[in-house]
């Protein structure tokens, strides 16, 4: 005589969610809570740190131009800093391709003064400090090339330096983001979660409905 297996029966949908309501109401929150922090975490460990590093040119109008034309030019200059022109000198002095430049660097004026802020980033704090400083530097060579015709050239206002740590978001600040998001998640949940009758609850009673007169009742009405 053989011995049959046993199939064991898998959880049907139902009792999969009697059990999820058995729960208490704050399991919700609290794995929010955990699942949102580990992700942050994991995050801040895996994603590598991130260096940023500033240079700064500013607008000097010669004697044939008025002041106000600096400001004007100065704004000019921001907006070809990161056009082909420029960059294909700077990655010469940067030693990286016009691509990395492309995508590494940014440059932004004030609408205050005739100031121009070339800004890299990169994983290296040695290589944002070049990038940097090589666009300041082929796009002062290109306004001395065009000071003719302008009359505006760009002098080097400020060099930019090694940063003394990332600029990125570290491990700790983006497990307390994922922490708070997940809490949040858990938090709606939790509202939409729907709620079980507590055993103090007393049951409403049934509307009564009286019944037919009888005739008797009727009789005795008249």
């Amino acid at each position: 005589m053989t011995d049959t297996p046993i199939r064991r029966r898998r959880p049907s949908l139902a009792s999969s969610l009697a059990r999820v309501r058995r729960l208490p109401a704050w399991s919700a929150l609290a794995a929010g809570l955990l699942a949102g922090g580990l992700c942050g975490g994991a995050y801040g460990l895996l994603t590598p740190p991130v260096y940023t590093a500033t240079s700064y040119v500013v607008a000097v109008p010669t004697d044939k131009a008025p002041s106000e034309a600096a400001r004007g030019f100065a704004q000019a200059y921001g907006r070809v800093a990161t056009q082909l022109a420029v960059l294909g000198d700077a990655q010469v002095w940067a030693g990286v391709p016009v691509r990395t430049l492309r995508d590494s660097v940014r440059a932004s004026t004030s609408p205050d003064a005739p100031m121009v802020a070339v800004t890299a980033t990169s994983a290296r704090p040695d290589l944002a400090v070049d990038m940097a400083n090589a666009v300041s530097r082929a796009l002062t060579r290109h306004a001395e090339d065009t000071k003719g015709s302008t009359q505006v050239r760009l002098v080097q206002f400020s060099r930019a330096v090694k940063p003394g740590g990332p600029s990125s978001a570290s491990a700790a600040v983006t497990t307390l983001v994922g922490a708070s998001a997940g809490g949040l998640l858990g938090g709606l949940a939790l509202l939409v979660r729907p709620r079980r009758p507590g055993r103090d609850e007393d049951a409403v009673p049934a509307a009564s409905v009286p019944g037919p007169a009888t005739a008797a009742d009727a009789h005795g009405q008249r």
